[in-house]
């Protein structure tokens, strides 16, 4: 049967089988089972999926599978309607090509200086990955070479044609003149979208995947608008609130995941990194320490997290935004398999409200506002479980050597048991103080959009869907 085909089997190279085994893919989804052998076939397919269903692995390890990699000239180029899905392709590739000698992708989007653009494009790449403009503008310029190409993929095409660059994939592919293959992939099928494949592509397969949102609308999902240098305080309350098993707490670098797991260590929780740089035999011991309970959090990247099915994962948290919503999608189904309750958050900025708006609109449904825990519900927790505390203390009834030094205290400083008690309470609570401060989580330098679904949908102007600033910097 279709569905028990291994990679292998699907025809993936054998040397991106190890890399695919480390990164914790199993067996392939079903847009990957029908996709890659229809590529490697050599066929044009429109594939019609939402984000979520693993169509990033479906043409890239079906490029990386026909790459030659003794040429270092492009022979697949991938076109992507925001800068950050170009960066988290990329990465996917190279991801995916570890173990592959010589390989070289290139993202290449507005905003980044032409210069890095320049060098790395002269320097040569099989693979290059980037939006509509930037690639137009390296075309007409001539410092992107198209002679070698074998393979064009259009990536999420009803994004393109959302934001308007639907007429500038047109010019594209009416550039490149020698015989080539190319996959569309989209979530819909717009008449404009119909337009450009029945124009551009020679008898393309079709291919169907059902939606993974049934699954994602099973998992309670959150966002809370928190400023960046805020998030750590916002995540340390609602670690302590919330009631979880286990955590996955998701960020966008490797850098990261050491920074914050030593951070969430300091105050006191189980917690491991888990980036691509772990080795197998590491991971595997992170993943049964999660397993029976030797580990409450493990902060990921994507990438890293892949494959992680364990019952105790009952709360992920997006502390760093998502690159875009297929990569959201993935990571709020690490909780919540299987028909288990899960819970997922999402941290958002007010400058990346227009983020969330299309997170919601790829998942078709509106994910609800949560503020981060007041001084009050931790102060109440906190006497909550000092109660519990000090009750289980009782009812072990090994007390009896305690009550001579009370009574010495109250005998011979005139002090009575309430405040006896409460002292010992307070020396008890010294690295968690029963109360702190109020605050705001939100800086008051930051312009806060309006929330109002009715004035998201009355403005007019393109919205940036992911924020560029956040992603760069040591990312990795």
């Amino acid at each position: 049967m279709a569905s028990t085909k291994s990679f292998l089997q699907l025809g993936v190279a054998s040397n991106l089988l190890a890399t695919l085994t480390e990164l914790g893919y199993e067996k392939p989804t079903p847009i990957q089972m029908q996709s890659i052998p229809a590529l490697l076939s050599g066929h044009d397919i429109i594939a019609q999926a939402q984000t979520g269903t693993g169509k990033t692995a479906a043409f890239a390890l079906a490029i990386l599978t026909q790459l030659d990699l003794n040429k270092l000239k492009p022979q697949a180029l991938i076109l992507t309607p925001t800068r950050e899905l170009a960066i988290q392709v990329a990465e996917a590739f190279q991801s995916y090509a570890k173990h592959l000698p010589n390989f070289h992708v290139i993202p290449i989007y507005g905003g980044q200086s032409y210069t890095i653009q320049l060098k790395a494009l002269k320097r040569g790449a099989q693979v290059v990955i980037g939006t509509p403009g930037r690639i137009m503008d390296h075309l007409r310029r001539k410092t992107l070479i198209t002679s070698a190409l074998k393979t064009l993929v259009i990536d999420e095409a009803d994004e393109m044609l959302k934001m308007g660059f639907i007429d500038d994939v047109d010019w594209i592919l009416e550039q490149i003149s020698q015989q080539h293959q190319i996959a569309l992939f989209s979530a819909t099928m717009p008449l404009p979208i119909q337009k450009i494949a029945q124009k551009y592509l020679h008898n393309p397969l079709t291919i169907q995947i059902q939606s993974n949102t049934k699954t994602v609308a099973a998992i309670q999902q959150f966002y809370t608008l928190v400023s960046n240098q805020y998030k750590l305080e916002a995540l340390t309350r609602f670690l302590e609130i919330e009631d979880f098993e286990a955590a996955l707490i998701f960020v966008r670098t490797k850098l990261e995941t050491i920074n914050l797991a030593e951070k969430l260590g300091a105050r006191g929780y189980h917690v491991m990194a888990l980036n691509g740089d772990i080795k197998q035999s590491e991971r595997e011991r992170i993943i049964t320490k999660l397993k029976n309970g030797q580990l409450d959090l493990v902060v990921a990247t994507d990438v890293a997290a892949r494959g992680i099915d364990i019952e105790r994962m009952s709360y992920v948290i997006n502390y760093d935004l998502p690159s875009d919503s297929e990569s959201y999608i993935h990571r709020i189904g690490r909780t919540g398999r299987a028909g288990r309750e899960g819970k997922a958050l999402l941290f958002i900025s007010p400058r990346e409200i227009q983020s969330l708006k299309y997170i919601e609109r790829s998942i078709g449904q509106q994910i609800t506002e949560i503020k981060p825990p007041s001084a009050n519900n931790i102060t109440e927790k906190r006497i909550q479980q000092l109660m519990e505390k000090i009750i289980a203390v009782i009812n072990k009834g090994e007390l009896e050597p305690y009550y001579f030094s009370v009574e010495q205290i109250m005998k011979q400083y005139n002090y009575n048991a309430l405040d006896i008690a409460a002292a010992l309470s307070y020396l008890t609570q010294q690295k968690n103080p029963i109360q702190i401060e109020e605050k705001s989580f939100i800086d008051k330098n930051e312009h806060l959009p309006s929330t109002n679904k009715k004035n998201h949908s009355k403005n007019k102007s393109r919205p940036r869907k992911f924020t560029r600033k956040k992603f760069n910097k040591n990312s990795n």
